[in-house]
């Protein structure tokens, strides 16, 4: 039996602008859930499969279920390290910054467009990766995680736009806001890390 378990990983992240202690305190427990539930959803796969022919259907229902849960830990520890250790300028050096500047003309000129993603209408992520086999930056949307999750791409920076992470300081008209103060927080250090990482 398969008995390694995830972690909930811990992040320092200190006071922020906008986004309350509060919030983040709950969107972490969010995220403690998705661990928790992962590991749950692997236990019942393995009980499950000790007879997949008579548990089929209730098998492909939990199996489909899990994505969602791991693809709900994977994305928030890229948001919540964003956030973690100080907020920190993108290096106009660095192999990331040169990559945007090449793709998108200029760093302002991504900028503008990724917040742009990030204000699409209904919940979802506005998502940077970088395409493996390319060698290119890609942004997108991802409405919900378990779908729309970019084939052989590796997350470089990921902002949460579902409810949950704004509302209780901002309030449904203030999600632009949000998207301002997030960039005002970021730590790009943590972002040029994932970008060299994924190399």
């Amino acid at each position: 039996m398969n008995t390694k378990q995830f972690d909930e990983r811990k992040f320092d992240i200190g006071e922020l602008k906008g986004i309350s202690s509060k919030n983040i305190e709950e969107h972490l427990k969010l995220y403690a859930g998705y661990v928790k539930h992962t590991n749950l959803i692997l236990e019942k796969i393995e009980e499950l499969g000790h007879d997949s022919e008579k548990n089929a259907y209730a098998l492909g229902e939990v199996q489909r279920r899990f994505g969602f849960e791991y693809n709900g830990i994977r994305n928030h520890e890229v948001y919540f390290d964003s956030l973690s250790d100080g907020s920190s300028t993108l290096n106009s050096d660095s192999e990331l910054a040169k990559a945007i500047t090449e793709t998108w003309g200029s760093f302002d000129a991504w900028l503008a467009r990724f917040k742009a993603v990030a204000m699409t209408r209904g919940i979802g992520w506005a998502m940077l990766y970088l395409d493996r086999k390319e060698h290119r930056l890609i942004m997108t949307w991802v409405d919900e995680q378990h779908l729309g999750q970019l084939q052989n791409c590796t997350l470089v920076m990921a902002l949460d736009m579902w409810e949950h992470s704004f509302v209780a300081d901002y309030q449904p008209s203030g999600k632009k806001q949000y998207v301002e103060d997030f960039f005002a927080n970021l730590n790009w250090k943590k972002i040029e890390d994932n970008f060299n990482q994924a190399l």
